[in-house]
């Protein structure tokens, strides 16, 4: 009888997932996962010795602004796809805040033929809603690489704005998959932008964008989403008073965070960082830090995601208030979360649940996210024992820096696997250009 034959065998790797951990063997086949156990007398056009690795689904960041097109200068999506491959991210989701927005089907549709054969990960974008375009929403959110639909109540970067509840409402009965939004309640950021005054600094922003600014949007959208009977993914949660609602409300609203708001805090990130540091929703003092962390830890949040948003120095040396805001984070988000689960601040298998499992769940990603038999053959193996130091001159975006910059890490990914193919391997790209559009079911599950 002929042994078994695969295109490529991991080796020997302890295997993760939210539910626990084992030693086994990964035959790889076709892009899926073919077979899992002790495959010792397998044949394989490749083999990955994983002995002392362990090796995660891939891990999926659900939130990144890639600017492409029409804003190239900062990053475009062959650069941020090889920063998130760089980084041990095996899937993106793109936001539509881009010249032109993603707003139609034209615009998605231009997206996917651009990143063909460019994307070194698999990807997916979000629809952008906007006061024109509710009536297009329904068949842009089944369109090929549509991940959902997207948000803004409160300006940011682009001029994406769903800002009162009368467009929310018709954006989420025009809908049926999970929204995405982006809460900052936009009337209070334009009562409060007098505040800047002359000579502020990026101390000021989370005066200007203050807690209640986000606090006040979220239960706006939530009292929507009971109304409805709609769900959303509320990004970005920066607040203590949110997580402690938003707690209280998950039969509506999953809940993400960034690694930036779990790691930095004000004001020591504005007074080292300036406005390298400032981002919407901005980074708060300590204490909603530490309760983000609470709501890590007590189920409350969801999701992990970078919020990837690049600007060029040039741009953010810029004075403040007209310093963007935005921060790269694609490429840092394994190795600054590894660090976390070092620090003893989340298990391991917990990160799995966050940044894979759950972000495949509540999108309705087919096949992603899970180490099992039939699944994409997406893998993040990565070394928990290394020490690294993460280093402007590591980040493979065009904007070729990160507010991590001189951090020193414990666990660093060692090697990106996408769709059974090494994509990554000891920080270097082996195999650019083959990540496709990830599949959905059309209606996400609710749960």
């Amino acid at each position: 009888m002929p042994r078994p034959h695969f295109d490529l065998i991991v080796r020997g790797g302890t295997l993760v997932s939210p539910r626990g951990r084992h030693e086994a063997d990964l035959g790889l086949r076709a892009g899926r996962i073919v077979a899992l156990g002790d495959l010792g007398d397998a044949d394989a056009h490749e083999l990955f010795d994983a002995r002392g690795l362990h090796v995660l689904p891939g891990i999926i960041d659900s939130q990144v602004h890639m600017r492409e097109p029409g804003l190239e200068h900062k990053e475009d999506l062959e650069t941020g796809m090889l920063a998130a491959a760089a980084g041990g991210v095996t899937a993106v989701c793109e936001m539509p805040n881009t010249k032109p927005g993603t707003t139609t089907a034209a615009a998605l549709a231009d997206k996917v033929a651009r990143v063909r054969g460019r994307a070194a990960v698999d990807f997916a974008f979000f629809a952008g809603a906007a006061a024109d375009n509710v009536e297009q929403l329904a068949a842009l959110e089944t369109q090929e690489g549509c991940v959902g639909v997207k948000i803004f109540m409160g300006s940011s970067t682009g001029n994406l704005l769903v800002p009162d509840d009368a467009s929310v409402r018709r954006v989420l009965r025009a809908t049926q998959r999970r929204v995405a939004v982006h809460c900052e309640d936009e009337e209070r950021l334009e009562e409060r932008k007098a505040l800047i005054g002359a000579g502020a600094t990026a101390l000021m922003h989370p005066v200007w964008r203050d807690e209640e600014t986000a606090f006040k949007a979220t239960r706006r959208l939530v009292a929507l989403l009971e109304e409805t009977d709609r769900r959303a993914h509320v990004l970005h949660v920066t607040t203590a008073e949110e997580m402690a609602f938003l707690a209280g409300k998950k039969r509506w609203a999953s809940v993400e965070v960034t690694p930036q708001h779990l790691t930095l805090a004000a004001p020591d990130c504005y007074e080292r960082l300036g406005s390298y540091a400032q981002m919407n929703p901005p980074i708060r003092e300590a204490r909603h830090r530490e309760a983000l962390w609470r709501g890590l830890a007590d189920g409350t949040v969801d999701v992990i995601g970078s919020d990837h948003a690049p600007h060029t120095r040039e741009e953010k040396e810029r004075d403040y208030p007209n310093s963007p805001s935005g921060m790269p984070g694609v490429q840092t988000l394994v190795p600054i979360m590894l660090d976390h689960v070092a620090a003893g601040r989340l298990s391991l298998e917990r990160f799995v649940a966050l940044a894979a499992e759950n972000p495949a769940r509540l999108y309705g990603m087919r096949r992603k996210g899970r180490i099992e038999i039939g699944c994409d053959a997406d893998l993040t193996i990565v070394d928990l024992e290394a020490e690294r130091e993460i280093r402007n001159d590591w980040i493979r975006s065009r904007c070729a820096w990160t507010p991590f910059d001189g951090m020193k890490v414990r666990g660093w990914p060692r090697a990106t696997v996408v769709r059974g193919r090494i994509v990554m391997r000891e920080d270097e790209i082996v195999a650019p250009g083959s990540g496709r559009p990830i599949d959905f079911d059309l209606v996400a599950p609710r749960a």
